[in-house]
Parts: structure tokens; C-alpha cells; sequence
């Protein structure tokens, strides 16, 4: 490996259609991510802990089903190879993954194993407790036989195998090396999402990918400027029989190596980071999608960060869509921001923000040429939570309210300019007959609008109250509007 770095912007070849024909098997850890929503008002008689009056629940997919996830989301036809327990949680887990039109034949259900369930209690939007119930105990002989199987009837049908190891107990050495031989048969690439300390165990695979804490423990170097990464990479061709390492940096982006090849270093956009849970997870996803469509390795890692980029943009574990990263590859002149929401994308990412304890603040209008009223009042709505939504009405519907001629500033050119702003979170187009209908989407703590308004003016406070939301007039001390501004310009024109 040579010592110099190659910093790449290297054209991304993507094509969802293309994504759709791709047969991707997933091996790994499945598990169940329980969330259980509640209130606190008081402590136990029974010991100085608080009581949660648990009032809602949830169960999402995590792990290796992440990966199954992100595949899916993305069109890819996904296969799944994993061991759960045979009771209730085992069922519930293997329904969850089949829900998502995967193939579950590689399932297997094993009664001396329990299925891996993390809850996490969330009281008062607080994170107050989670609970493990796990083993780390390696699978038997007979479930070891009945994967073996399984394996060797799907990959000759297979166009990528990807491992997502989170150190269960599924991916035993002997399990890995026979993975390989099975592969190498069939001339199928396989992509490790690596855990642990001792990477040796996966010899003989296309590519590990561990972020760069991971790379440093199983090398023993600490990782602290490129130099020690150039180091650390070193040693881990050294110790473990593997093609290509992708080691991502987070902020930093990633460093792709190759044998015999100068690194490649992919830049990351600097944008606000959420939450980098399950960014590993997109990323293991999205290469094996372009890799699988004949993409090289410094393409496919170029799009893997572009994906990684997007989901730590997101609140708590999350997907990529084709949407967001055909918009993500877009030029940015003819791109819609990415804070854009479809009505049909708000449920997922509403349950995701509930999930994570964020308080939700939506306003509405037109915001048909954007003044100092508009910055006022949404500069005061985001104070008022940690989320701030707006909906604007799309261009039929100004027409409507505000007469012909209008809007001065067509919906996608309006998109664009709210997302510019710092406070704004997220934006989302609607039509008149849909407002309702958004607010019982969303289902706001607080509804905003400016103080030309009363509270009982407010169209869907019913209903924002209803949820349990309130409705908070944010105070003008000049009579502005983007009406008044326009008539103005009109009047000095003629």
C-alpha cells in the first residue's frame, strides 16, 4: 500500500431501476428494537424510582434488519439468513421482516436461543432506561448445519452477500470461513459490517467496512491523524486476507483501500448532524446495491457516503430513499432540498421524532416572497420546540387565496428558500383540503401563526388541541405581509 492519499470526486454512476434487479442475501444478527413510550408523575413507594405510566409502544426492526431495511426501502430483492428464538419475540421478529416482502426462508428459529429485544423506555421525552434481553452464546451445531444449508441453496442465486455482525452469536468463525468457501464457489462478493476485536475471522472476504474506533481496536493503533490511519489500515491488511477496507470517519467522510492502489479519500458535505445511528448500516446497504450493479469501489463508497450523509441528517435509526439520493446527486441549482417531506414520508418521520422525545412545532401559509414577518415568526416557532415543520401551500391554492397572478414565487423556488434557513427542519407542500389532514399526521405540540390572527381564527386548532397540542399567535409589531410588499412594488411600477 503506498502512502499517499488520492482525494476523489469520482462520478457516481446511479440508477434506481437498476437497483430493483439486485439480489442481495443479508446474514447477520436480527433483533427487535421495542420503544415504550410513557408519563412520570410520581415516585414508588416501593423504592426511590420513578413509576412510568407507559402509554404507547413500538417495535422496529434493528440490527441486521436495518440493513434489510435500508435494501428494501431502496428496491433491491432481499434475502435474509439469521437464527431467532422460537417463542413469541421470535415470531414477532421473523412477521416484522416478512412484512417487508423479504425472502424468510433463512430464518431459522432456534428454542434454546432467545431472539435479541433492546427496549428503551422514553418518559416525559427523556431516555430514562433500556433493557437487554440477549445472548452472546454461539449457535449449535444443528442450527450451524441448517444455515450451511440454507446458504449454499440462495447464493448461486444471489448477486451480493452482505454480513452485518453486531456480535450475537450468529457468525461464528467456522460459520464465516464456510460463508467464504460457498462464495468464492459461486464467485460472489462478500461486504462485512465488522464487530469486535479480532477481524481475522473474516479472511477470504471483498470488503470490511468499520468506522474508524472499530479500525483502530482490532489494529491497536490509535487513529488520530492520517498517518496513524495509513498505519492502522497497514496492519490490517497484514493480519486479515481481505481485498479492499472502507474505514469511515464520520464527519471526515471515508478512506477506501485497495491492495496494490494508492487510498481514496471520499470528502463529506458538511451538513447538521442528528443521530448517526445505523449510518454503518446504510452504508453496508448502499454499497452492496452499487457494487452489485457494476459499480467500482471508489464509486461505490463515493455513493455510500453520500447515503451515510443523508441518514445522520435524520432523527434515531433510519433509511435512505431513491428520492433523497437521486436530489443528494443532483447539481445544486436544480436541486430540492432534502428537508422537502412528501405527505406520505411524514408518518415514518413523525413516529421517528416522537421516538426520540422531540417536541414538534408546525406553522403554515404561503410564503409568497419571504419578509422580515415570516423570519419573525418562525425564528419564535422554533423556540418554542425542537422541531419546527412548515407547510406551505402549494400553487393552486395561493391562486386561490391570493387571486391571479399569484404566487409571485412558485412552491419548488419557495421549498428552497424556507430550507435555507436554519430553523426551518423540514418542509412539506400541501394543498387547501389537506390542512386537517397534515395536522393529524403530525400532530403538533404547538401550532403558530402571527398575531393577525386569534387563537379561535386559527384553522385546525380542534383538532391540534384534540391531540393533546396547543395553538401560540406569534406577536407582529409591524403590519408587514408579502400582499401589502407586492401591491407596493405594482403601485410604483405603473
Amino acid at each position: 500500500m503506498t502512502s499517499s492519499n488520492t482525494s476523489i470526486n469520482t462520478p457516481i454512476p446511479y440508477d434506481p431501476s437498476r437497483f430493483s434487479q439486485c439480489r442481495i442475501l443479508v446474514i447477520g444478527d436480527l433483533m427487535i428494537d421495542e420503544y415504550l413510550w410513557g408519563d412520570v408523575d410520581r415516585i414508588s413507594p416501593e423504592a426511590p424510582v420513578q413509576i412510568v405510566e407507559v402509554n404507547r409502544e413500538e417495535y422496529t426492526l434493528g440490527g441486521a434488519g436495518n440493513v434489510i431495511h435500508n435494501l428494501v426501502v431502496l428496491g433491491a430483492q432481499v434475502s435474509v439468513v439469521s437464527v431467532v428464538g422460537a417463542g413469541q419475540d421470535g415470531n414477532v421478529l421473523a412477521d416484522m421482516v416478512k412484512k417487508l416482502n423479504v425472502n424468510t426462508g433463512g430464518i431459522i428459529q432456534d428454542p434454546h436461543r432467545p431472539t435479541t429485544r433492546k427496549t428503551r423506555i422514553i418518559a416525559s421525552n427523556q431516555h430514562v432506561l433500556r433493557i437487554d434481553r440477549e445472548t452472546r452464546k454461539e449457535i449449535s451445531d444443528n442450527t450451524y448445519e441448517l444455515i450451511v444449508k440454507s446458504l449454499e441453496n440462495q447464493i448461486p442465486q444471489t448477486d451480493m452477500v452482505l454480513v452485518s455482525d453486531y456480535g450475537k452469536g450468529t457468525l461464528t468463525r467456522p460459520l464465516l470461513s464456510k460463508l467464504v468457501d460457498i462464495c468464492k464457489k459461486n464467485k460472489k462478493m462478500i461486504i462485512v459490517d465488522p464487530k469486535g476485536l479480532d477481524f481475522t475471522k473474516y479472511s477470504g472476504v471483498t470488503l470490511i467496512t468499520p468506522n474508524k474506533k472499530e479500525a483502530s481496536l482490532a489494529s491497536n493503533v490509535e487513529i488520530s491523524d492520517e498517518h496513524s490511519l495509513f498505519k492502522a489500515a497497514t496492519l490490517l491488511f497484514e493480519k486479515v486476507e481481505m481485498e479492499n477496507l472502507l474505514i469511515t470517519c464520520g464527519k471526515d467522510g471515508m478512506v477506501l483501500f485497495e491492495k496494490n492502489a494508492s487510498p481514496y479519500r471520499i470528502h463529506t458535505e458538511a451538513k447538521q448532524v442528528f443521530d448517526v445511528s445505523g449510518a454503518g448500516d446504510t452504508v453496508l446497504a448502499v454499497l452492496g446495491l452499487a457494487l452489485a450493479t457494476g459499480a467500482t469501489f471508489p464509486q461505490a463508497a463515493s455513493l455510500a457516503n453520500t447515503a451515510a450523509g443523508i441518514v445522520v441528517g435524520k432523527i434515531g435509526t433510519a433509511t435512505v430513499t431513491q428520492k433523497e439520493l437521486a436530489s443528494a446527486l443532483t447539481p445544486n441549482d436544480q436541486r430540492i432540498s432534502l428537508k422537502y417531506k412528501e405527505i406520505s414520508e411524514l408518518k415514518t418521520l413523525i413516529s421517528e421524532l416522537r421516538k426520540n422525545g422531540k417536541r414538534i412545532v408546525l406553522t403554515n401559509g404561503c410564503f409568497d416572497l419571504l419578509h422580515q414577518g415570516h423570519i419573525k415568526l418562525l425564528s419564535e416557532s422554533k423556540r418554542l420546540g425542537d422541531i419546527l415543520i412548515i407547510a406551505i401551500d402549494d400553487d393552486l391554492s395561493v391562486r386561490k387565496l391570493k387571486g391571479p397572478g399569484r404566487p409571485i414565487i412558485n412552491q419548488n423556488n419557495r421549498v428552497r428558500i424556507l430550507s435555507a434557513l436554519d430553523t426551518v427542519d423540514y418542509v412539506v407542500v400541501f394543498s387547501s383540503d389537506e390542512l386537517l389532514n397534515l395536522i393529524d399526521i403530525i400532530r403538533p405540540d404547538i401550532l403558530t401563526k402571527g398575531s393577525n390572527y386569534t387563537t379561535q381564527e386559527v384553522y385546525g386548532r380542534r383538532l391540534v388541541e384534540k391531540h393533546g397540542g396547543a395553538v401560540r399567535l406569534i406577536h407582529f409589531t409591524e403590519d408587514v405581509s408579502s400582499s401589502t410588499i407586492i401591491n407596493s412594488i405594482k403601485n410604483s411600477i405603473s
